[in-house]
This record gives structure tokens, C-alpha cells and sequence, in this order.
């Protein structure tokens, strides 16, 4: 593949080895304080969009308040963070990859359907917001993954065109956000296996992290 003009990453699961720890965080929201019954399958397939969104998938929309939804949000937020914190770091070789694409002055961005309070969690904690021109959070789109919303106001605020960027997914809705963009994935297998993916035709790479001569050769 030619050379990436900008490069665009999800967050939770592609940069940060985590969801397991968010879904263990939704599951004790729904079940012990909601009194839901869920399975772990049951949780982790409702785990993508916004957590607004989430929230509506499993209890329908009459359930909570926009005020409710939005404490709710960030008690699970709270709880995750709490449990995660100790884990905290970057994928390896993810690290050498953002070194050399801001050494080469290729943009970078963030696209993710986590709220700030959760973006900012990561940055700020790894020291990784000099990296990133632009940050899409789910407070920045109306309509979330699979909508390609959030990567293309990514590429519009790096002002590249969106058929040059790379993005880098672990789930495949949010794969399939790249593809309903035009924008060609990598898919970090830390979540889902490459054959969830396959029905899916923008995928130019799956790995389990950031290591490996793909990641050596991928901005020439």
C-alpha cells in the first residue's frame, strides 16, 4: 500500500490494551446496579457507539433521562478507570509508530466514540497529546460508528483527503466506520479475531500489536 498521509486511531482497544476492563465495568453497571441479567457475550456485543447509545440498546429508550444517561455514563467511566489504571500503556510498539509518524510530520488524530473525561484519561496519563493535531470524541458527532462521522471530521480537521488516511480499529463496526469512510484499516486483533472481519473489504492488516515489519515499513 502507498505511504499513509495521516493516520487515525480508535482508542479504547487499539492504542490501549482495555476492553476487557470496560466491559467488566458495564457488566457490574447493568447487572449489580440496574439489575439487568447479561451475560459477558450479551455485554460485549453492545459495546460500541456511544455510551448514551449502549445504554438505550439494552434498556430501550424509555429507560433513562438524557441527565440519567449521562451520570450513568460516567459512573461506568469512574469505574473502569479505577480497575484499568494499573494497566495503563500503550500497545507495544505503538509508541515507536507515533514516534516516527510526528518525526516525519505526518498528522495524526484521534477518532473514538469515549467521552473526553475517558480520552483524556490516556493522554494525559501516557503524555500523548503533542502527538495529535485533532481529537473526534462522542461529544464532537451526532451520529456515531458505523457512521463514518467521526473519521471524517478526523481527516477534515487534519485537512487530508479521507481516502489518504489509515485507520486503526479493533472492533468491526469500527472497522466498518473506516470503510463507509473510503479510508483503508488496520485491525488490531486485541478484541475481536480477523475472521469477525470478513465481511468487510478495506482491511490491509491485522496484527496483535504494533511490532513487526508491517509497522517498520509502513511510512517508508
Amino acid at each position: 500500500m502507498t505511504i499513509p498521509k495521516a493516520l487515525i486511531f480508535d482508542l479504547n482497544g487499539t492504542m490501549i490494551n482495555d476492553m476487557e476492563f470496560h466491559t467488566r465495568a458495564w457488566q457490574q453497571l447493568f447487572n449489580n446496579d440496574l439489575g439487568a441479567n447479561l451475560s459477558w457475550a450479551d455485554v460485549k456485543k453492545e459495546m460500541y457507539g456511544k455510551n448514551q447509545e449502549v445504554l438505550v440498546r439494552v434498556f430501550g429508550p424509555d429507560r433513562f433521562t438524557q441527565a440519567e444517561m449521562d451520570e450513568l455514563s460516567i459512573e461506568k467511566e469512574r469505574g473502569y478507570q479505577k480497575e484499568f489504571s494499573p494497566h495503563l500503556a500503550l500497545l507495544p510498539g505503538l509508541k515507536e509508530l507515533l514516534d516516527a509518524a510526528y518525526e516525519r510530520n505526518i498528522p495524526m488524530a484521534i477518532g473514538s466514540a469515549a467521552i473526553p473525561f475517558n480520552i483524556n484519561f490516556v493522554l494525559d496519563n501516557l503524555n500523548l497529546q503533542h502527538y495529535f493535531k485533532a481529537i473526534v470524541s462522542a461529544d464532537d458527532v451526532k451520529l456515531s460508528k458505523p457512521n463514518p462521522e467521526t473519521f471524517l471530521n478526523a481527516a477534515n480537521l487534519l485537512q487530508v483527503n479521507p481516502t489518504d488516511c489509515l485507520v486503526f480499529e479493533d472492533t468491526p463496526k469500527g472497522a466498518e466506520t473506516a470503510m463507509n469512510a473510503n479510508m483503508k484499516c488496520v485491525v488490531l486483533t486485541t478484541t475481536h479475531q480477523a475472521d469477525e472481519f470478513s465481511y468487510l473489504d478495506n482491511i490491509v492488516h491485522y496484527a496483535a500489536d504494533y511490532t513487526g515489519d508491517f509497522f517498520k515499513t509502513l511510512l517508508g
